[in-house]
């Protein structure tokens, strides 16, 4: 009887054990085919299986960042017109400004089918604020409205030239690649200088600083100042070099009839809808 209780005790704990195992067999069987397959195939199996994955994070980061840069920043010297601009952009209404000490952001509805809306952000425009506010939204920008004065452009073509280099060759801005959106604004001026003109000088003086900047800050690995090369090597600066969208547009924030008048930012929103 004891050696039967015996025996039942020991068929019990085999049953046990088997039933805690049931994939056991399939293991071993697994494990014996993947021995006798040849090395070099199961090395290519795993680099593929590897790909595959690191190509799905990958894409899971570059689409995520996509969707993050929601922002469109409103750039440029002081009194350029950028809060006033900013105010008719998001209310269509007009307002008493002064020069800005620190970003204005609020919500804006492109006037396209799609319904898209954007965060617009209205940075300062003095040189001892800019570039740290600057430095803050450039990840988030999917697109930057620079304003310039078209007035007094002429005056301060160097200025505002340098500004934008600076932009255009930020390593950040430059791998993001936002629209650029030249707004020439103050249009309902006499004086104002069209958009095609303020382009061309652009690219002149911009060509000037890239030459003079180079040779100033060239570092061995051929880059300047830890930032990139603007446009193309032994060509004359050109905006259409760049690979980011690049749009001039004429726009005037205050209108010719005083502030309650309409503004002409058309062309301006119409470039906002296309993004």
């Amino acid at each position: 009887m004891e050696a039967d209780s015996t025996g039942g005790n020991m068929g019990g704990k085999a049953d046990t054990e088997m039933s805690d195992n049931p994939f056991e067999p399939y293991i071993e069987s697994l494990r014996l085919q993947l021995e006798e397959q040849d090395p070099v195939l199961l090395i290519g199996l795993i680099v593929a299986l590897a790909a595959v994955v690191i190509t799905c994070v990958f894409l899971k980061y570059f689409l995520t960042s996509k969707t993050v840069r929601s922002a469109v920043l409103l750039v440029g010297l002081c009194d350029s017109g950028k809060t006033l601009l900013f105010s008719r952009l998001v209310s269509g209404k007009s307002k008493r400004t002064q020069t800005s000490i620190t970003d204005n952001s609020a919500p804006y509805k492109a006037k396209n089918d799609r319904g898209s809306s954007w965060t617009l952000i209205d940075l300062p425009g003095h040189d001892s604020l800019r570039s740290q506010y600057l430095e803050k939204f450039k990840s988030a920008a999917r697109a930057i409205v620079f304003v310039v004065d078209s007035a007094i452009f002429q005056k301060e073509v160097r200025d505002v030239a340098e500004f934008l280099y600076v932009l255009l060759t930020d390593t950040v801005i430059f791998r993001n690649a936002p629209a650029l959106l030249v707004a020439c604004n103050k249009q309902d001026i006499t004086m104002a200088k069209s958009a095609k003109l303020i382009q061309q000088q652009l690219e002149k003086e911009l060509n000037t600083l890239r030459v003079t900047r180079s040779a100033a800050l060239s570092s061995q690995d051929g880059s300047v100042g830890g930032s990139v090369y603007l446009g193309k090597k032994g060509k004359d600066f050109e905006f259409s070099q760049l690979h980011m969208k690049v749009d001039f547009v004429e726009c005037s924030a205050r209108s010719s009839k005083g502030e309650e008048g309409d503004a002409d930012i058309e062309s301006l929103e119409k470039s906002l809808a296309k993004l």
